[in-house]
């Protein structure tokens, strides 16, 4: 159940949109980069302490598709806590919307720069 007061609250709502739309800018930029018919191209570990030519795994698509269902996960994920929360402690559901932010965010970069350095 909803609480009446959740979705008018405008702290709540700030950091769902933004939420929203990090998540939106993190899948489709990953969409665009992304180009289903290479295989095994793409760099998706970087070990800097391991050198050039040895820090640099390279991988499939499928771990560039988990980004893009982690950023979903994330999204749904801390909305459903922060509305189950928001009955205890608004603060608390802030929290819990603002770390998703952080996350969020977080995949967003390490997402474009593995992709940047096929």
């Amino acid at each position: 159940m909803i609480p009446k007061k959740y979705f008018y609250d405008r702290m709540i709502l700030l950091l769902l949109s933004n939420n929203i739309a990090v998540a939106t800018v993190g899948i489709v930029r990953v969409l665009l980069k992304l180009n289903i018919g290479r295989t095994g191209t793409y760099i998706v570990q970087y070990r800097s302490s391991l050198g050039k030519l040895d820090g640099q795994k390279s991988g499939s698509v499928s771990t560039f598709i988990a980004f893009i269902i982690f950023d979903l996960l994330i999204v749904i994920f801390h909305m459903a806590l922060s509305i189950r929360v928001y009955k205890i402690n608004r603060q608390l559901a802030v929290l819990v919307l603002s770390i998703g932010l952080i996350l969020l965010v977080f995949s967003v970069v390490v997402s474009y720069t593995l992709l940047s350095n096929h």
